[in-house]
């Protein structure tokens, strides 16, 4: 076992036209983690990098002809879920990012003081705001949905050091959530016991074991705003007769279709009431329990996650699941059916960038990208700094081919420092908070997210709230003041107004497949829908997450852990 801190020098060295060394050596500091050399370093940049003699792959900044030969499936930034995904699945992959760090848009930044450089704040943070270092600013914060898409009710087997390998170890619905879940590599453990249907990003997580890799806490608390207020979103027939956010006979109307969601199977007809899943519209099913206008907005926009309501007028029968699985999840951890990582969202894409090393991908960080080479209409390689690597499909983000995107709009995020918890969410140290439109006369829903120093990713007292939208109006900054009011005093504001672009075509023809830029949500389930139809229209299949499961012995350098 080594035991100092020592570079890391791949045994082809990369030389340049000149002969002399291009890429600086990698740092790698064993045992981060228990039995896990090179795991992933706290901090940002290339201190970050998780590099191991047991298979990490990671390249800064140079392409050598002996590297590069042969076809790639190649990536570039903010595709590490991707990246991971397609290591997996067998592809060679080469991930090339002209960013010094992982994850691009959803990185998380640090110290505080690159914040205040990036939004051109040139007078830096005060001396109040604590040491620079303790702060992992997400500049697009989301949280992890814990129950979603899946196979509910189902049995997962052999992912006892993840997630549910933890609740399994003494913890239980009836004894109580933890308030943490330590998501570290323990003790060999093959767990198969029933577990809840898992939010597509968790069980992404799940499958591949990348929460070896992540701690994460359940966040606190999930609210409503109504009338200037905000309340606890009830999803329970006990919440809905306790709060605040309905009157009595609405409690009592409201309790009554939560008991119908409740018992609802859609292979068991005498569940439906008279509702025929497939056919009968949300709007009907509501009018059916005689639901008023506030309580109709806070579930489909609290519950079941809309972001519009379009999904009024279509078949109940996805809702009816969305309100059950928040309810079931709900139940399981007791705050709320959310997690999120400490240090920030910049811990995924490492996590992701990890596990696609592992499977033998090569990550390239700080390397410019000057042309995507076409023949015959399809992609065939990438050109960077006058070299180039060949591939034969391409995923990259919105910004390496504005050729190939439209804009679909705008969204505007404002970070929020705070030194205290948000009112009327009794002091939690983290929160959702969904301002319906409907209740500000709004197109589509306002979004408050917020985390603090006990996610470490603040100073000790400080709070991170971010406020963010789907830009409607010439003036941005006055669409997201009912959730500005909410985090009334604010120490700072950082403020991003950055365009949405789309697709405009599959990438079938030419093999290069875009994503789309981050939305306004505060979860990761439309990021998912995302990355699940890339793969798609990559392989041809649907996105199976059975096929994510790592086997060992087809793990580099991890078979014998």
């Amino acid at each position: 076992m080594l035991s100092s801190l020592f570079t890391f020098l791949p045994s082809k060295v990369m030389r340049g036209s000149h002969g002399q060394m291009k890429c600086p050596p990698l740092h790698f500091q064993p045992g981060d983690q228990p039995g896990m050399e090179g795991a992933v370093r706290r901090g940002q940049g290339p201190s970050r990098f998780a590099v191991s003699a047991l298979g990490w792959r990671a390249r800064q900044g140079c392409l050598g002809d002996r590297e590069v030969g042969g076809q790639w499936t190649l990536l570039l930034a903010q595709e590490c879920i991707l990246s991971g995904i397609m290591s997996v699945n067998g592809k060679k992959v080469l991930h090339m990012d002209r960013n010094p760090y992982y994850g691009g848009e959803s990185s998380s930044i640090t110290p505080l003081e690159e914040l205040y450089k990036r939004f051109q704040l040139l007078e830096g943070p005060p001396e109040a705001m604590g040491r620079g270092r303790d702060w992992n600013v997400d500049l697009i914060p989301k949280f992890l949905m814990a129950n979603g898409e899946g196979d509910k009710g189902g049995v997962m087997a052999g992912v006892g050091v993840g997630l549910w390998g933890q609740l399994a170890g003494g913890h239980t619905p009836e004894t109580g959530p933890p308030d943490q879940l330590e998501l570290l590599q323990g003790a060999a453990l093959t767990v198969a016991f029933p577990a809840p249907a898992a939010g597509q990003l968790v069980k992404m997580l799940l499958y591949t074991e990348v929460t070896r890799y992540l701690d994460f806490k359940v966040v606190e608390g999930s609210f409503v705003y109504k009338g200037g207020k905000i309340y606890k979103v009830p999803s329970t027939e006990t919440e809905a007769l306790a709060s605040n956010l309905m009157g009595m006979f609405e409690k009592r109307r409201f309790r009554k279709f939560l008991v119908f969601v409740a018992n609802f199977d859609e292979n068991d007809p005498k569940t439906f009431e008279g509702v025929d899943p497939q056919s009968t519209s949300m709007r009907d099913v509501y009018r059916k329990f005689d639901l008023g206008q506030d309580v109709i907005d806070f579930t489909g926009h609290a519950l079941a996650l809309y972001r519009t309501d379009d999904y009024l007028d279509q078949p109940c029968l996805e809702t009816i699941n969305r309100i059950k699985l928040y309810s079931e999840s709900l139940a399981r951890y007791g705050k709320s059916p959310y997690l999120y990582p400490l240090y920030g969202l910049g811990e995924l894409p490492q996590g992701f960038a990890r596990l696609s090393a592992i499977y033998g991908g090569t990550y390239m960080l700080n390397k410019p990208v000057d042309d995507i080479i076409m023949e015959n209409g399809k992609v065939v390689g990438v050109k960077s700094e006058g070299e180039v690597a060949r591939c034969k499909q391409l995923i990259c983000d919105p910004s390496y081919v504005p050729d190939r995107v439209r804009k679909a709009g705008q969204v505007i995020r404002i970070i929020c420092i705070l030194s205290h918890p948000i009112k009327n969410t009794n002091d939690a140290n983290s929160c959702q908070i969904i301002i319906p439109q409907n209740q500000v006369n709004r197109k589509s829903d306002i979004y408050v997210c917020m985390i603090s120093y006990a996610h470490n990713v603040a100073a000790q007292g400080k709070y991170i709230a971010i406020a963010s939208t789907t830009v409607e109006t010439a003036e941005p900054e006055k669409e997201v003041e009912p959730a500005l009011e909410l985090l009334e005093p604010i120490d700072q504001k950082f403020v991003a107004i950055s365009d949405l672009y789309e697709p405009v075509d599959d990438g079938s023809e030419s093999q290069v497949f875009c994503s789309c830029s981050y939305d306004a949500t505060t979860h990761f389930e439309t990021t998912c829908n995302d990355i699940k139809d890339i793969y798609k229209r990559m392989v041809g299949s649907a996105f199976d997450f059975e096929n994510m499961k790592r086997k060992q012995n087809d793990v580099f350098g991890e078979a014998d852990q």
